[in-house]
Order: structure tokens, then sequence, then C-alpha cells
């Protein structure tokens, strides 16, 4: 693989790492492989492949040309030494959790993850001898005491999924390495490596939804985990090619490198339109709470600025009145589309209680920091005063439905 981009920047390596079309016939853009099998110049060469003494390709669930140029790509991109394609998130995080953790292994996780995450953790891996123990990763005396000889992970969400809160990378890392075999996994899908690179700051491996920001236009499902060489190797071999076969296809990496592309303008672009929108629902009087990490009340802002370059693009808030009036709002919206989701061009709006988080029980939600009237935000790439004026239109229509105070005597008209 053609390494000779290593020392520029961010965008530069997002559309060049890798890739030399002289090595291509002079095409621009790289070919898609779409063969499933790959010829054997001799069976020598064949046996020393499946050994894996020669780098060559051979079967596309192991490797491909296409995925394998991606792969470098994001191995810069987040600074690790190698990283692995999936056709989702939640098959890189499969792969990963099953690949890492066995029986009586016991994995901490942060108080508040992504539904089908939970549900994999709580009715995959937990049901297989795996202990799973949630743990306030922001009280960093709960994590040393929940630490045993059998925590082999820590893995968490940074901002978490849907309710924003941060973990120190630095802190928690740090903590873990301390007691030795203990693997710390940052679903960095919020950020992406624009925003924070969980690697500089002591994680062993990232796994992302490429989904969302990495793609950036709904068009596909992908998942990516990076990490060390050894590690990625193991989760190639064992939680890719074995155990989840959960494949990225040619075209779909194809299209996630067109993606990669433009990541660093688009978001720029998601992060100031979503602090312009965050400030807007801060002032409004409908509204109950907002979080997100670029206000300044925001509880855990000054770590926010520390590990994270910019924002983001997500915001939580709750409105005044509750789930209901967080329906009408929703209902009201006419730029922001409702889908769950997140990282399109296109703003969208959801309900975690009853979309992405209906895996928790309703005390689960209460007991991870997932209320029910929780409205989740992802901040596109539209104008941002189509998108203010949409909002402000839609809290309008709340307010005007929010309960009227009663009329004391001396305030009556007369």
């Amino acid at each position: 693989m053609n390494n000779k981009h290593n020392a520029f920047g961010f965008s530069t390596r997002a559309i060049h790492h890798g890739y030399d079309p002289k090595d291509h016939h002079g095409a621009l853009v790289p070919p898609i492989y779409l063969s499933a099998t790959f010829a054997f110049p001799t069976v020598e060469y064949g046996a020393a492949c499946f050994a894996g003494e020669a780098n060559g390709h051979f079967y596309t669930r192991i490797s491909n040309p296409t995925l394998a140029l991606l792969e470098a790509r994001m191995a810069s991109l987040e600074n690790g030494e190698a990283a692995v394609a999936f056709s989702s998130g939640m098959g890189a995080i499969a792969a990963t959790f099953w690949t890492l953790l066995r029986p009586g292994d016991e994995v901490i996780v942060g108080q508040t993850v992504y539904g089908c995450t939970f549900a994999l953790l709580h009715h995959g891996i937990g049901e297989f001898g795996i202990k799973v123990r949630h743990v306030d990763l922001t009280d960093l005396a709960a994590l040393q005491a929940a630490i045993s000889p059998a925590t082999r992970m820590i893995y968490c969400e940074t901002p978490a999924n849907p309710n924003l809160q941060l973990v120190d990378i630095i802190a928690v890392a740090a903590l873990a390495h301390q007691h030795g075999d203990i693997t710390v996994v940052v679903d960095n899908t919020y950020c992406t490596p624009y925003l924070q690179r969980p690697l500089d700051l002591g994680a062993d491996v990232v796994v992302h939804s490429a989904t969302k920001y990495l793609s950036g236009h709904g068009d596909i499902t992908a998942g990516i985990a990076v990490s060390s060489q050894a590690l990625a190797q193991r989760i190639r071999l064992q939680g890719l090619k074995d155990l989840t076969g959960a494949v990225m296809s040619p075209q779909d990496a194809a299209l996630l490198m067109r993606g990669l592309k433009t990541l660093a303008l688009r978001m720029d672009r998601h992060c100031s339109n979503a602090q312009a929108l965050a400030e807007a629902l801060q002032a409004h009087p409908a509204v109950e709470s907002v979080t997100y990490p670029g206000l300044r009340c925001f509880p855990q802002y000054a770590l926010a600025q520390q590990q994270m370059k910019m924002s983001g693009g997500m915001i939580a808030f709750e409105l005044k009145g509750g789930i209901d009036t967080g329906r009408r709002f929703m209902n009201a919206l006419k730029v922001f589309t409702r889908a769950v989701s997140l990282g399109d061009a296109e703003s969208l709006a959801q309900h975690p209680a009853s979309m992405t988080h209906s895996t928790y029980t309703p005390e689960q939600r209460a007991h991870h920091g997932i209320s029910e009237g929780l409205v989740r935000l992802s901040v596109g790439l539209e104008d941002v005063a189509d998108l203010l004026a949409d909002v402000q239109q839609a809290l309008a229509k709340c307010t005007r439905a929010l309960p009227r105070p009663p009329v004391l005597a001396s305030q009556s008209v007369r």
C-alpha cells in the first residue's frame, strides 16, 4: 500500500492516501473490484496467502483491493496502524466484542450507549457467560472500584447516543492500562476522526457506524474498526471472517471513500449549524433544557474543549410539557425530516425512547439517563436560516399548546 501521504493534512489524506492513479491506468477514481475470489499464480502462493505469509487477496470476506484502500485511508485518518471494514456499525461492534471477549470475562460499559449496542450486550454476549457492567465513566473512583481481575474491556461512546454525555478518554484509558490486559474501545461515530481521535488519547480500538458522518449521504450501511496491526488482524480473522461474516461490499467501500473526500467540509458545516440551533433552543421559553457540548452551560464543556476539535452536529433537548409537547414539535417540523440515523446532509429529528433506544425498558432508560421526552436532532447541511426558521415555527406551536398558568385575582382584567 502506498503510504507516501502520511505526512499530509487530514483532508489531503482523506482524498489521496494509499492511491496513485499511475498504478491504475491513470484512473483518478480508484477502481471497484467486484470479484468475490482471486486467482493464484501458483499453488505455493495460494498456500502462503492462506497461512498469512503473503499479503495477497484470495476471498473478499477476508480482504479485497477496494476495501483495503478504504481501510488504509481510515487507519490514516484515525492515526491507527490498521483498520477493518464491515457491512454495518453493529457488525464492527459485534466483531470486536466476539473477538476480544470470552466466557468468564467482564466488560465495563458506559451508562448510555446506542440501543442496538445495549441489546447486543444484554441479549447477545451477556447470555454467553460474559458479564456486562454499566458504570458511570465520568466517575473515575467508581470505575476503579468496578475493575476486577475478570475485566477485559472498557467500552464507551463519547459523546454518548443520545444524551451526549462525554467520557474523558485520557483518564479512562490511563486507569484501564494500569490494570494490565484491559482493552479500551471507543465508539467515535458522533465525532469522526476529524473532531476527535481516541487512539491519540490512549484508546486501543475505535469503532464507527460509517453509515453516519463518514459516508454522509445516507445511502449505505457500513462500519469500521481501527486499532493496532495485531488487534486488527485478530478482529479480521476471527470477528469478521469466522464469527460474523459482516463483510462490506466493494461498491459500499467506494461510496464511503467518496464521502470521506468531503468529511472535513461537511463536519465544519454540521458543527456551525448545530451551534446556532443549540443557542436558539437554549433561549426559547418553550425549551426546558438543551444538551450540546458547545454551550457553556454544558456540564462537561471544559472536557469537550479539551478532546474535541468542535462540538459536533448532534443536539439533545427537552421541551416544557414533556413527551406530548415533544411529539407536537416533531410533527410540526417541515425542513427537518422525522427519521432515525444521523450524519446525513438532511437534518433529522427523532424520539429516542420510542425509536433508537426502544430496546431499553422504561426503567432502564430512566436509569441510563434517557428521558421519555428527549428529542434528538441531527443537524444537517441546509442553510442555517432555514433550519432556525423551521425550529422556531415548530416551537411556536408548542408554546401555544402549553397550559397557561391560572390568572390570580389581582391580575384579572377589569
